[in-house]
């Protein structure tokens, strides 16, 4: 795959990367699309819909604005940290340099399976839809396959490099508007059932109790939706000018892609017509359903293929940002088989063995979800409780440096509002993962009940157990905690 490597570059500082191995081969519109194709509103909205329409009713698509307030405050703080540190790989080397080597590590620990993870239930909710499109019986085990197919052509084009990467974020946010748009303009202009009130009407979903537990709980789909903008920092290193163009790429990505996946889910909410049916688990698959009754069988395929290509391009960015994740990591040394996941195809400008990593571990969820009942919805919850956990470790990190002195030095700062900003971003980020580990079904097993904060705790008691045990976080000699001045 690769050929001999010389020895891992240091990490850079504010002026950027100079012993980088990445070729800065994407343009500021494609690190928006990259960004804008991970946070997918199409992949977040159709997953989810029929989820959070029968957990909460319509009132649910509130979680759209409560997500996108809370997130649009992580962007601003991670754009003025991308801006001194424009460093592959994200959340890791931003936390190695606001905090130290032990709390990087642990973060990017989190990170790393967060993103794995979110691979699967990625490629995972696809599967209905390609056995729709192909036309054969969406069961558990084709779903898993399909997951394995759509994993391994993301990685395969992952390949390819940057700039097939670049292209692909491109269709993919072109599949993305006409998912968006051109569908829902259409269910609203021809097949629109309910007026927009019936976004304060709950239809009964909370019993004869408050309303608040049941929109929390239908608040995944919110949560599941607001993060991605990431993804435009993961590859600092291959953007030129990153400390302008990456943060206001972040911004983008949460108005653009919120707006986006807020009006994909009012078309599909005033166009389906029996909400009872969804509540009451009659109908299952409302969007399927909805699209099969609006456009017929023809038309219902094309936007299949349409909605496909949206999941395609969000497994291939997810990807891109946990193979740099990875790499960053082994680059300083921090993780066992270092020396071969940071040798690097200089051919195709991609870290080779890191996104081999992040395609066969999704893979390996995939099959081992086989034995859970409601895979889905327990990968994504874990899914969105690791994405949250390492990117509060950030906004902690940098909360934690401010108060010890630290001033953002890069292109985007936030001035005198910053510490107001950091402080209100670490509240909301505290309040969404206390609400997505929150225990709601006390008639199953403890064990199933509580099983994504369980997950949550395997990843951390791991990390804490393997950090320790090897000291691996000690071995690169990177910058780590220079962010804080000293005395």
């Amino acid at each position: 795959m690769t050929g001999p490597q010389p020895a891992a570059p240091v990490a850079g500082g504010a002026e950027g990367e100079p012993g980088s191995e990445f070729r800065k081969d994407m343009g500021p519109w494609a690190n928006f699309a990259l960004g804008f194709t991970y946070l997918s509103p199409v992949v977040s909205t159709y997953t989810l819909f029929g989820t959070a329409l029968a957990t909460g009713g319509p009132p649910m698509i509130w979680a759209f604005l409560l997500a996108g307030c809370g997130q649009f405050l992580v962007a601003l703080i991670f754009g003025e940290i991308v801006a001194q540190y424009p460093i592959a790989g994200g959340v890791y080397p931003w936390a190695r340099r606001l905090w130290g080597k032990r709390w990087a590590w642990m973060t990017g620990w989190v990170y790393m399976w967060a993103l794995l993870v979110t691979i699967t239930s990625v490629a995972y909710g696809a599967g209905p839809y390609i056995a729709i499109l192909f036309g054969f019986s969406p069961t558990v085990h084709t779903t898993v396959l399909c997951t394995a197919v759509l994993i391994t052509v993301a990685v395969l084009i992952n390949y390819a490099g940057t700039k097939a990467l670049s292209a692909a974020a491109v269709i993919g946010f072109t599949g993305e508007l006409v998912g968006a748009l051109v569908v829902g303009v259409y269910l609203l202009s021809t097949h629109r059932a309910h007026g927009i009130g019936v976004i304060v009407d709950s239809y009964g979903t909370a019993g004869n109790g408050s309303y608040l537990p049941v929109f929390l709980a239908a608040a995944i789909i919110g949560f599941y939706q607001y993060y991605g903008f990431e993804a435009c920092g993961d590859t600092a290193e291959e953007v030129a000018h990153p400390g302008r163009v990456i943060p206001r790429a972040m911004r983008r990505t949460i108005y653009i892609g919120g707006a986006a996946a807020t009006f994909t889910c009012l078309s599909l909410l005033l166009s389906v017509t029996d909400y009872r049916a969804v509540i009451s688990g009659q109908d299952s698959d409302p969007v399927v359903h909805l699209l099969y009754r609006t456009m017929g069988e023809v038309g219902a395929r094309l936007v299949m293929a349409v909605v496909l290509i949206s999941f395609l391009s969000c497994t291939i960015s997810l990807q891109a940002a946990a193979g740099r994740l990875i790499y960053s990591y082994a680059r300083d040394q921090m993780i066992v088989g270092h020396r071969l996941l940071r040798r690097f195809s200089h051919a195709r400008a991609v870290p080779g063995y890191a996104l081999l990593v992040a395609a066969v571990l999704p893979m390996v969820i995939a099959f081992g979800s086989l034995v859970s009942n409601d895979a889905l919805t327990k990968i994504v919850s874990f899914a969105i409780l690791g994405i949250y956990g390492s990117f509060q470790m950030v906004v902690l990190a940098a909360l934690r440096a401010r108060l010890k002195g630290w001033q953002p030095q890069g292109e985007f700062t936030l001035g005198r509002w910053g510490l107001v900003v950091n402080a209100v971003a670490l509240a909301y980020g505290i309040f969404a993962i206390i609400n997505i580990s929150w225990a709601r079904n006390p008639q199953e097993p403890w064990y199933d009940n509580w099983i994504v904060l369980l997950c949550g705790a395997v990843v951390v008691g791991s990390g804490l157990l393997y950090m320790f045990t090897t000291h691996h976080y000690g071995r690169g000699d990177a910058p780590a905690g220079d962010a804080v001045p000293t005395p």
